[in-house]
């Protein structure tokens, strides 16, 4: 079973959903595809999806897939990474409304840069992606290695900016 995992931004990530449609339809993906769709509103006859489920059935469903083909939001990435699984991360981009900024990009590059999964970025072919993850070994997650320091520097990175933002807005309002 391939499990696509959307997450729980507010926004739509049907770009994602339509690329995993087209490959089924063009005999790419075999297997039962199964999608955790969130707010992404999307119809297909080839993909079992549900909005949201409780965290054990999650667990269960990525314990149980071949394949995960995810979002670039780091929890289900790095669950996936610490189940050992083959993972395909695609982002969500600023340009076509699916999040609010493209840090996902960088999320990616990260965790792809290390050997956890394969990038399937706008302009790449999912088809041949498809076919490098079926020998693409993923990097083993050991405890305590650089995965918590890119969460921990990306967090850092990214959130001194805006209370610092924050700070500003506020301080000008009092004036």
């Amino acid at each position: 079973m391939i499990l696509v995992l959307l997450g729980t931004q507010d926004k739509s990530f049907e770009r994602l959903l339509k690329s995993v449609d087209e490959e089924i339809k063009k005999g790419n993906i075999k297997e039962k595809v199964i999608a955790q769709v969130g707010h992404t509103k999307y119809e297909s006859k080839n993909i079992e999806m549900f909005d949201l489920i409780p965290r054990d059935e999650m667990d269960k469903l990525i314990d149980e897939a071949s394949l995960i083909i995810t979002h670039g939001g780091v929890g289900f990435i790095t669950d996936s990474i610490i189940k050992g699984k083959k993972i395909i991360a695609s982002p969500r981009l600023k340009k076509y409304e699916e999040h609010t900024n493209d840090h996902q990009l960088q999320i990616i590059k990260e965790f792809s840069d290390l050997g956890y999964l394969l990038p399937y970025y706008e302009n790449d072919s999912l088809e041949e992606i498809l076919n490098k993850i079926k020998k693409f070994k993923p990097k083993k997650y050991k405890k305590n290695n650089k995965i918590v320091h890119i969460i921990e520097d990306f967090i850092n990175e990214n959130t001194k900016g805006k209370k610092h933002e924050k700070r500003k807005k506020h301080s000008h309002r009092s004036k």
